[in-house]
C-alpha cells in the first residue's frame, strides 16, 4: 500500500487498482490500464502474457542489479529509500510520457497555485538546501523563507518534502537530475 501511495503521488491524474491474484487482474479490462506494476515472480508464471504488453509492464524487483533483471521490461527496485524509488518512478514518468504523453487529460488543469518566489523556494527545498542556504541564495531572511515554506505546502496540501519533490518534478520546477 505504500508504493500505491507513491504511485498515487508521482501520477496524481491515475487511478490506481489492486489485485489480489492474476486471475482476479484478468477477469478485468486489463487493456485500458496504462501501466501494470507487477512483482517480478508474477510476470515469471504469466510471462507470454506480460511479453505481449512489455511496453506497459513495469517489474517489481527487490535488487538493484541489473544482472538480476528481465532485460525484455522496464524494471524498478522496490528495495530503496524512499527517496531513490521516487526518483525512479519519476524518471520512467519523465522518459514514458513526456509533457503528459499517453496521460489521460485531467478534467480541470489547475490555475498557477504558487508565486514565483514561492516557486523558486520549492524548486531550492527540493534540491535538499536547508533554510538558511535558501535565505542567503536568494537574498532574504529565514524568516521569510520559513514563510514561504509554510505557505507553499498549505497550497499544495503536502506534509513531506517527498511529495513537494515529486511535484516539483511533474511540473517542470526542478530537474530530476538536480535532486
Amino acid at each position: 500500500m505504500g508504493l500505491r501511495q507513491i504511485l498515487q503521488n508521482v501520477m496524481p491524474i491515475i487511478e490506481i487498482d489492486t489485485f489480489g491474484s492474476f486471475s482476479e487482474f484478468e477477469s478485468t479490462h486489463y487493456e485500458e490500464y496504462v501501466h501494470y506494476f507487477v512483482s517480478m515472480h508474477l510476470v515469471l508464471e504469466n510471462r507470454t502474457f506480460f511479453l505481449t504488453y512489455r511496453r506497459k509492464t513495469i517489474v517489481l524487483t527487490t535488487s538493484v542489479n541489473p544482472n538480476t533483471q528481465l532485460s525484455d521490461f522496464n524494471c524498478i527496485c522496490v528495495n530503496v529509500p524512499e527517496k531513490q524509488l521516487i526518483r525512479s518512478l519519476l524518471i520512467l514518468e519523465q522518459h514514458g510520457h513526456r509533457h503528459g504523453k499517453n496521460m489521460p487529460m485531467m478534467d480541470n488543469p489547475q490555475e498557477r497555485i504558487l508565486s514565483d518566489r514561492e516557486i523558486e523556494v520549492l524548486s531550492l527545498i527540493v534540491q535538499g538546501y536547508i533554510n538558511k542556504e535558501i535565505a542567503n541564495q536568494l537574498n532574504i531572511g529565514i524568516t521569510t523563507v520559513i514563510t514561504h515554506r509554510k505557505n507553499i505546502m498549505d497550497k499544495l496540501g503536502m506534509k513531506s518534502v517527498s511529495a513537494l519533490t515529486i511535484y516539483a518534478v511533474m511540473h517542470g520546477y526542478v530537474d530530476i537530475n538536480k535532486i
